[in-house]
């Protein structure tokens, strides 16, 4: 699993598995983006205003990096 927060975007990511593959983006709330692979397995997770929804440094042991973008 890899999480990336993006600070100037407020954007959070996370990617369940690193297997290159295409993704349809399906929109499930207002702020939640779901990314769907093959076999309509959830790959990612895109969540908009994340720092609204989450509380970036309560995602431990999980560690998340900055967005260098």
């Amino acid at each position: 699993m890899n999480i990336i927060y993006n600070d100037k975007t407020d954007l959070l990511y996370i990617r369940f598995d690193d297997k290159k593959q295409d993704v349809i983006n399906r929109r499930f709330s207002d702020d939640i983006v779901l990314d769907i692979g093959e076999n309509n397995r959830i790959v990612g997770i895109e969540i908009l205003d994340a720092s609204k929804h989450v509380t970036l440094d309560k995602l431990l042991p999980v560690n998340y990096e900055l967005s260098k973008t």
